[in-house]
């Protein structure tokens, strides 16, 4: 049992709590309140913290062990050798308190395997398996021969193509067989893939229709990666459940989004680390010219989105491993600070990171993301209250203590 003092309680959603306490036993809370109300905890670890909030989410990464940002380097690399290093960044995730993913795309299913089953240390992971687009589409590598790249969908399982309902019913059900908690696909062009452009919709509504409902059957959501803004409202008339980036979206497009309950996870940081690196990213040329494009578009489709009412859930589409990469593991707490930048209250980020995070997964989504009695127990203590400076969130080191689960994986005493 652990029982965790603090100046400042953050709960997810609603206001901070001063003097707060929260009590961990076992793998979820049993109590969160003033200290002064808190149970007797005889025998409990105690531990005075300057403010503890619940662990935060990525709404959006890639577990897929690239160096480079070039995803034509995954048909060149030993499968093995993507997943050993996928391994250590989800030691490397929770370090820096991030205590779920959902991995739209990569080795995220087979990471959540090894995590639940002990042989890893890292967040719970709720996997996609493979990103589906159709031929040509932005799961695509367009720089290599067709016949390389389907090949490339069964042995590495990070991008699949699907023409026609048939093969979009097909790849759903293969990913679901894999043990996929959602679905995601490309319902528009993107910035890393070379030939398509991102205002471009892809797959025809029927497709759309046909993998929404697809997953629907097994209690699954789909998260669509669109760009334009015809993907956007023909991933809408889908039923799709998030919208990744949503760069031009407008009025008409967020009010539809609120209308149908729909999220948006921006992911504003993968857009900001690589302006700031320019050449040095190692971004392909076509890549860097297309998010010159997009970058000022999309920062202000965030604003939009905020003033309009659309909630919003932090995600980086972070993907790449090392030490020196940009865009890389371990940069996950900075999409909260970019939300703070394009509007949101520091309050309304550390919400987009926590408490509105699981509704992201729909039907699958587990009691996470709030500290209050009753949910997992994953937590955070931190050096200072991020909402007075949300960057706090942004540095490893200033997240003192992790609890995931329950156990405490960070911090002095920490058992793994």
């Amino acid at each position: 049992m652990h029982r965790i003092d603090a100046d400042v309680l953050i709960p997810g959603r609603g206001s901070p709590l001063r003097d707060g306490c929260v009590v961990i036993d076992g793998p979820t809370l049993g109590y969160v309140g003033p200290a002064s109300g808190a149970p007797p905890t005889p025998g409990a670890t105690v531990v005075h913290l300057p403010a503890v909030m619940p662990g935060m989410w990525d709404c959006h990464a890639h577990f897929m062990g690239a160096l480079r940002p070039d995803l034509a380097t995954l048909a060149t690399t030993a499968p093995a050798l993507l997943a050993m290093r996928a391994a250590k960044d989800a030691e490397v995730a929770l370090n820096a308190g991030i205590t779920s993913v959902r991995d739209v795309g990569g080795f995220g299913i087979w990471v959540a395997r090894a995590v639940e089953e002990g042989t890893l240390v890292g967040p719970s992971v709720y996997g996609a398996g493979a990103v589906l687009s159709p031929t040509g589409g932005h799961a695509d590598l367009h720089m290599y021969p067709v016949d390389w790249v389907c090949d490339l969908a069964d042995r590495v399982g990070i991008l699949r193509q699907c023409d026609g309902v048939p093969e979009c019913l097909r790849a759903v059900r293969l990913q679901l067989r894999d043990g996929a908690r959602l679905i995601k696909i490309c319902a528009s062009g993107g910035v890393m893939s070379e030939i398509d452009h991102p205002v471009h919709q892809q797959f025809g509504d029927d497709e759309l229709r046909a993998i929404v409902e697809e997953a629907a059957m097994a209690d699954r959501v789909v998260a669509a990666h669109c760009h334009g803004k015809p993907g956007i409202m023909a991933a809408l008339r889908a039923g799709v459940r998030t919208i990744e980036h949503g760069t031009y979206l407008d009025e008409e497009a967020a009010d539809a989004m609120c209308e149908l309950g729909a999220i948006l996870v921006p992911t504003r940081h993968i857009v900001e680390e690589f302006l700031a690196t320019g050449a040095a990213s190692g971004l392909p040329d076509y890549a860097q010219r297309k998010l010159a494009a997009i970058a000022e578009t999309h920062a202000a489709s965030i604003t939009l989105a905020h003033e309009r009412g659309v909630r919003i859930a932090s995600g980086t589409d972070i993907g790449l491993s090392g030490r020196t990469a940009p865009a890389r593991w371990g940069q996950n707490g900075r999409e909260p600070g970019h939300l703070v930048a394009a509007g949101l209250s520091p309050l309304e980020a550390i919400e987009a990171a926590t408490a509105t995070a699981p509704a992201t997964l729909g039907p699958q989504a587990p009691t996470s993301g709030l500290l209050e009695a009753g949910y997992d127990a994953d937590v955070l203590g931190l050096a200072a209250d991020p909402t007075v400076d949300v960057s706090v969130l942004a540095e490893p080191s200033k997240i003192t203590h992790v609890w995931r689960a329950g156990a405490l994986v960070k911090g002095p005493g920490a058992t793994v």
